[in-house]
């Protein structure tokens, strides 16, 4: 747990307790109407629970461990609560039958108990998890790009419309969003970790798209870590350079640090599931059913993410730390220094 008392000074929401709540709930609204527009999807809905060994289930950055829940008329099975919905929507999209140039999207609820509880972080994730079915022509950058800069305009619409309404907001996000290689970023700040790379960028741009998350850079690490079977992080789109996927950042003018928004990309193909199960040592996913399906052609090409519902939330009404835009458990200590910083609970 990150302690935030010796950092922040006591502060003031600009939105009462009662504002935030409407706000939350309207602009979450228009960003999903605006996002399924953009993109063209429709809405579905999701399971909060899988079977486990189904390959179904997400690992994110490989160790995260799900919740598991015992189901009483299913004694044989093992049942976990969802980290995210990246396989999952995938077939779904396949069952669906879609076509290219459409896809879906839904309201992603899941427990990741792992996690360091922070300004940022709580056990409780809440996400618009999207994904949309593309042609094989389309797995190259400057189509992932596109995608990207859809996403960012739906943020600024929101942005536009949620201060229209709470005029006391400001608005403080970039037109444009900047986009950079994390071999790039290793360049400009070989000695800086990544997560000081990202406040540095941000700082500078406002908002920002790193491309290239999951494998090794050239000094041997790991930008950040992703999961072998749902991003390709493995595919060389120039000399030097790899990925199709990335995270969008933007500078945070209250935490005053990079924030994530949002994880996405252009998802495996056959070949690049092959190659990353290669690299991370785990071939032996090749026997579960989602990836046998993958391997066999039986599932779509699609590009696809998740964007963070309570993460939109705080940065565009301006807070300071999570508890402010959703509804979770923290610890008493935390509770305690919260209310001491004038930092209101949900």
């Amino acid at each position: 747990m990150e302690t935030i008392k010796q950092k922040t000074k006591k502060y003031q929401s600009v939105l009462t307790e009662y504002q935030t709540e409407s706000a939350i709930s309207s602009l979450k609204a228009h960003f999903a109407l605006q996002l399924s527009k953009k993109l063209n999807l429709i809405k579905v809905e999701a399971p909060l629970l899988v079977v486990k060994g189904s390959g179904i289930n997400d690992d994110l950055n490989g160790i995260e461990s799900p919740v598991t829940v015992k189901v009483k008329d299913l004694p044989s099975a093992s049942v976990e609560i969802v980290h995210s919905l990246a396989k999952w929507k995938r077939l779904k999209l396949a069952r669906l039958q879609v076509k290219p140039g459409e896809g879906l999207y839904t309201d992603m609820k899941a427990l990741r108990p792992d996690e360091d509880l922070s300004e940022v972080h709580s056990i409780y994730v809440d996400q618009w998890d999207w994904e949309k079915v593309i042609l094989e022509s389309n797995r190259q950058l400057p189509y992932l790009k596109k995608i990207v800069a859809d996403i960012y305009l739906t943020i600024l619409e929101t942005e536009k419309y949620i201060t229209a309404v709470y005029p006391e907001l400001k608005k403080f996000l970039p037109k444009e969003i900047t986009f950079i290689h994390t071999e790039e970023l290793l360049q400009l700040y070989p000695t800086l970790t990544p997560k000081e790379r990202e406040n540095e960028i941000c700082k500078q741009n406002g908002s920002v798209f790193i491309i290239g998350i999951g494998g090794e850079l050239a000094d041997g690490k790991k930008h950040d870590g992703r999961a072998p079977d749902y991003d390709d992080w493995i595919t060389e789109t120039s000399k030097g350079k790899k990925g199709l996927n990335g995270d969008i950042v933007v500078w945070n003018p209250v935490l005053k640090r990079a924030f994530e928004i949002s994880s996405m990309g252009i998802r495996v193909s056959p070949e690049s599931l092959r190659k990353q199960l290669l690299v991370t040592d785990s071939v032996e996913r090749e026997k579960l059913e989602w990836h046998k399906k993958l391997l066999k052609g039986e599932l779509p090409y699609t590009i696809g993410g998740g964007i963070g519902q309570s993460r939109l939330a705080m940065l565009l009404l301006q807070k300071k730390h999570i508890a402010e835009v959703q509804s979770s458990i923290w610890p008493d200590e935390l509770s305690a220094e919260l209310k001491e910083l004038n930092i209101n609970i949900l």
